[in-house]
């Protein structure tokens, strides 16, 4: 089983997960974006706990809400399924143009990042329903952490 923690730093909050640690590779999560933090030495565990299947949520739970109340008739995109939309450098959320449900077209805006005072429109790669939004605007993202999902 993870632990989690609670932690707060310069006043940023922060829910941290630790999912498992390999040898001196620990798997955390922090406000839901998953890390691989490489320990200086292996910590010796009596067991070893078993692996856990990631599984993404949506941002908020009323984001969750308009695929619940879909027709069973017609089936809803499974929140956080489909293609990722990765971040391409560290940097900051100043904007988040989609919410779960919104229709994009491949090379439509859906975040605006800065990095290195300059703003990065981050594009759909593909044509589609967003599944999860996973970036609030102001938070801090690391190179490859997933921002969307678009099914």
């Amino acid at each position: 089983m993870a632990n989690k923690y609670q932690y707060k730093v310069k006043g940023v909050d922060y829910d941290v997960e630790i999912e498992e640690v390999e040898g001196n590779v620990a798997h955390v999560t922090v406000n839901g974006i998953p890390f691989e933090v490489e320990l200086k030495e292996p910590v010796k565990a009596t067991h070893k706990a078993p692996k856990v299947q990631r599984v993404e949520r949506p941002a908020s739970p009323t984001a969750a809400a308009p695929a619940a109340a879909a027709p069973a008739a017609k089936a809803a995109p499974q929140a956080g399924a489909g293609r990722k939309v990765q971040a391409p450098l560290p940097g900051t959320i100043t904007e988040v143009k989609v919410k779960v449900g919104d229709t994009v077209k491949e090379g439509e805006t859906v975040i605006v990042l800065e990095a290195m005072k300059m703003q990065n429109n981050i594009e759909a790669e593909a044509s589609g329903t967003i599944t999860s939004v996973l970036v609030n605007q102001g938070e801090t993202v690391m190179e490859g952490a997933t921002l969307v999902t678009i099914e």
